[in-house]
């Protein structure tokens, strides 16, 4: 009885004192060591960096040179490193300012029925260098325009029959003119919806 007193007696005062073999191996656990300085990415690695960014970016949607350059540039790609890329996709064909102009061109008259202008300052707020956009958009013409904004309006009509013709004419206004068309084009293109409509 008296020697299992002592041992635990003895124990007692190795955890007291730190002798213990776990507490030693806590004690030099909490050491602090001094971090490594970070070396910084070389040309190879930020080349490559700047390779993925751009496939991520091009698999995702078209997108013009220049904003993909502004891309590289927020991943802090040196623009240096980032030219050279940008030069070399557009060599194999992954850039194609051209080509992306177009495709808006024909996304926007197709699907949102925008406007000509509309579609030229979207362009030029992509980043898209002003001789694209012209060989993109020269085929659109007054009358093409006056068509699309007719059509626009002969089908929002339909959805307005039961207001009074000065409230339909007020919200068709603002349609329009959110699509881009001038206020010639937006009054001509109403008072041709309203012969589609047949009004009590």
């Amino acid at each position: 009885m008296a020697f299992e007193q002592r041992g635990k007696s003895d124990a007692s005062r190795k955890r007291a004192s730190g002798f213990s073999h776990s507490r030693g191996q806590a004690s030099g656990s909490t050491e602090v060591r001094p971090a490594r300085d970070k070396k910084p990415p070389t040309p190879e690695r930020l080349e490559q960096r700047a390779r993925n960014v751009l496939l991520h970016q091009l698999a995702r949607s078209a997108k013009s040179t220049q904003q993909l350059r502004k891309i590289l540039e927020n991943r802090e790609i040196p623009i240096e490193i980032a030219e050279r890329v940008l030069d070399r996709f557009t060599e194999v064909g992954l850039i194609d300012d051209q080509a992306f102009a177009e495709t808006i061109v024909n996304s926007r008259r197709n699907f949102k029925g925008l406007s000509k202008s509309a579609i030229k300052r979207e362009l030029n707020e992509k980043g898209v260098p002003a001789p694209f956009i012209e060989v993109a958009i020269e085929s659109i013409t007054p009358e093409d325009d006056f068509e699309a904004a007719k059509e626009l309006a002969a089908r929002r009509i339909r959805q307005m029959s039961s207001l009074t013709r000065e409230v339909r004419e007020r919200r068709l206004a603002g349609y329009l003119g959110r699509k881009g068309y001038p206020s010639s084009v937006v009054f001509a293109a109403i008072k041709f919806a309203e012969t589609q409509i047949d009004v009590t």
